[in-house]
């Protein structure tokens, strides 16, 4: 009987699942762009969420944030409430500010596919 190989994992970095990820826009005041990256969604309510980052994100910055369900993205506008480190990264609290009406309603979406797909797979 031949032992079976565990497969190997090439990768630099192992993909999240693509619903966790979203990207970002950090703006000021009147509204000039500044850092653009991506970061991982840790947890939505229809008022905001908290994100993961690799770099640190200041205290009452406005965020442009881009999310996705299915084939519709939407562009949220959010004000970072709370930061701070964790494990070598960052993670900020983020309440919307602005969102449309057809943003909330895609957005509702995406918060239930993210709840669902918790079930199924806690983030650690």
């Amino acid at each position: 009987m031949r032992k079976k190989l565990k497969p190997v994992e090439h990768r630099k970095f192992i993909r999240y699942d693509s619903l966790h990820l979203l990207d970002y826009l950090v703006t000021d005041e009147a509204g000039n762009p500044g850092i653009y990256s991506m970061g991982r969604t840790i947890d939505v309510s229809a008022d905001g969420l908290k994100l993961e980052t690799t770099q640190a994100l200041e205290n009452n910055c406005l965020l442009l944030v881009t999310v996705g369900i299915e084939d519709d993205l939407i562009e949220l506008e959010g004000r970072i409430t709370y930061t701070g480190p964790f494990e070598g990264r960052f993670i900020s609290g983020v309440t919307f500010i602005k969102i449309t009406k057809e943003g909330r309603r895609i957005f509702a979406k995406y918060v239930e596919a993210f709840r669902q797909r918790q079930k199924q797979q806690p983030i650690t």
